[in-house]
C-alpha cells in the first residue's frame, strides 16, 4: 500500500517520550507529511502560537499539562479550534476514549503503533480538515460575493433616489449645485455641533456621514407635486398650499416603503426623518405634524436651517451675512436657537 497521501501536511507530534516521537515522525514521514516535535503540552502551545499545524498527534499522559488539557485549550481558542487532535495512548479504556472525544478530539490511536492504522487515520482526518477549510473558504467567498452584490444593490437604490431628488429639485427651479451645497453644509454644521458639549454625545462621525448622504433627499416628495404649483409665481391658495406641503408625506412614504438590508437602515431612517420633518418649526408652527422643540428629529432640525440658508444664498442671491441676519429673526420660532447659534458661528465655513 502506498501511504503517501499527506500532501506535505504539517503534523505536530506531542509526546514526552523521545522514542514515540521518533516512531511517529518516521510513520507519517512516509505519507509525505512534515513533522514538528514537542515533548510537552506547554511546548506544543508555544509552537502552535508561532505556526498552525494541519493536525496534532498528542499523547494523553504527560508530566505537567496532559493531552486532555492541551486539547481543551486548543478547542477553546478560535484560532486553533478547528485543528484536528488525535490522541495517542497505551490505554484503550472506553471511558478514556469518550473523555477525549467529548473534549473535541478527532480520533484515538493506541500504542504500540501499527503504522498502517496511524497512516490511515491521519490521512482520513487530514482529508476532512482539508475539505473543511475548502468549505470555509467557499463560504467566505460566497459571503463576500453576496455582501458586494447587496452593496451594489443598495448603491443602485441610492442612485435612483438621488436621481429622483435631482428631478424634484429641478422642478422647484433649483440647480444641481443646490443639492450638493445642501449636503456639504449639513455636514459642516453637524461637525460644528459635534464640538459643542450640548450635542457631542448625540453626533458621531458616522452620523455626520449619514446626514450628508441623506440631506439631499429632503424634498424628494416634490416628485409627486404638480409642476405648475412648484413653479407658480403668484401666491398659492390654501388648497394649493396644502398640496405643496404634502411633499413631506410623499417623500417620507416613498423612502419608508423601501425594503433594504440592516446596514442601509441608518441612512434610510435618517432620510425618512428629514423628508418628513424638515418643515417643522421650533415653536410648533410648522408642518406636517406641528412638532416643536426637540420632538423634531435632530437631522431634520439641521436640514431646516441649512435649506433656508442655501435657498437665500442661491435662489435669492443674498450674501452669507445677509442670509444670517434674515435667519436670525426666526432663530427662536423656526429654528433651534442653539443650532442656529453654532451655524452663525461657523458660517464662514459654509459653501
Amino acid at each position: 500500500m502506498n501511504p503517501g497521501n499527506g500532501n506535505g501536511a504539517k503534523i505536530l507530534i506531542v509526546d514526552d517520550l523521545e522514542l514515540n516521537r521518533i516512531l511517529l515522525e518516521e510513520i507519517i514521514g512516509r505519507m509525505g507529511c512534515h513533522s514538528v516535535l514537542a515533548e510537552s503540552g506547554e511546548e506544543a502551545l508555544r509552537i502552535v502560537g508561532e505556526s498552525l499545524p494541519d493536525l496534532i498527534l498528542s499523547d494523553i499522559s504527560m508530566p505537567g499539562m496532559d493531552g486532555y488539557e492541551l486539547c481543551r485549550i486548543l478547542k477553546g481558542n478560535k484560532r486553533t479550534g478547528n485543528i484536528p487532535v488525535i490522541f495517542i495512548s497505551a490505554n484503550d479504556e472506553p471511558e478514556d476514549i469518550v473523555t477525549g472525544l467529548n473534549l473535541g478530539g478527532a480520533d484515538y490511536i493506541t500504542k504500540p503503533f501499527v503504522p498502517e492504522i496511524v497512516q490511515a487515520r491521519v490521512g482520513v482526518h487530514l482529508r476532512l480538515h482539508r475539505a473543511d477549510r475548502e468549505v470555509q473558504e467557499m463560504n467566505r467567498r460566497l459571503q463576500a460575493s453576496v455582501t458586494e452584490q447587496l452593496r451594489q444593490m443598495e448603491q443602485e437604490k441610492k442612485d435612483v433616489l438621488y436621481a429622483l431628488a435631482s428631478i424634484a429639485a429641478r422642478n422647484s427651479c433649483y440647480k444641481k449645485e443646490h443639492i450638493e451645497r445642501l449636503s456639504r453644509n449639513c455636514s459642516i454644521l453637524a461637525q460644528g455641533m459635534q464640538l459643542s458639549p450640548r450635542f457631542e454625545g448625540r453626533i458621531s462621525d458616522a452620523w455626520i456621514e449619514t446626514i450628508e448622504l441623506a440631506a439631499p433627499l429632503c424634498d424628494i416628495g416634490n416628485i409627486g407635486i404638480p409642476l405648475e404649483l412648484l413653479r407658480k409665481q403668484t401666491a398659492l391658495s390654501d388648497e394649493e398650499r396644502r398640496t405643496v406641503q404634502g411633499h413631506t408625506l410623499i417623500g417620507a412614504r416613498l423612502l419608508d416603503d423601501l425594503h433594504v438590508g440592516s446596514d442601509y437602515n441608518d441612512f434610510l431612517k435618517t432620510a425618512v426623518d428629514i423628508a418628513h420633518y424638515h418643515h417643522e418649526n421650533w415653536d410648533g408652527s410648522g408642518y406636517p405634524e406641528g412638532l416643536g422643540g426637540d420632538d423634531i428629529p435632530l437631522a431634520a432640525q439641521i436640514v431646516s436651517i441649512v435649506e433656508v440658508y442655501c435657498a437665500l444664498t442661491d435662489k435669492k442671491n443674498y450674501t452669507r451675512e445677509e442670509a444670517m441676519e434674515i435667519m436670525a429673526g426666526e432663530a427662536r420660532t423656526k429654528f433651534n436657537p442653539e443650532i442656529f447659534k453654532i451655524c452663525r458661528k461657523i458660517s464662514r465655513q459654509l459653501c
